[in-house]
């Protein structure tokens, strides 16, 4: 059971740093006076989000912070 315990927090370290690098690579969302006078919506970046590294990136970010709250509630319950 100890094994266990250690190979879970070990993951957990993982997804914590994991994380942080993410969220660190992610750009701004705010983006100044001139992203409000030039109009950022319009831009093909604006348009294809979802299929870009930006969103890409913040789909994994949301799976980690799942799986970071599902370990968390694990180490708390079980140990």
């Amino acid at each position: 059971m100890e094994t266990l315990r250690t190979v879970v927090t070990v993951c957990y370290m993982i997804v914590c740093v994991a994380i942080v690098v993410l969220v660190l690579m992610q750009e701004g969302k705010s983006e100044g006076l001139s992203g409000t006078i030039n109009g950022v919506a319009d831009t093909y970046w604006g348009k294809n989000k979802g299929r870009s590294i930006e969103g890409t990136l913040s789909k994994i970010t949301v799976v980690l912070s799942i799986l970071f709250f599902v370990l968390s509630v694990v180490l708390c319950v079980k140990w």
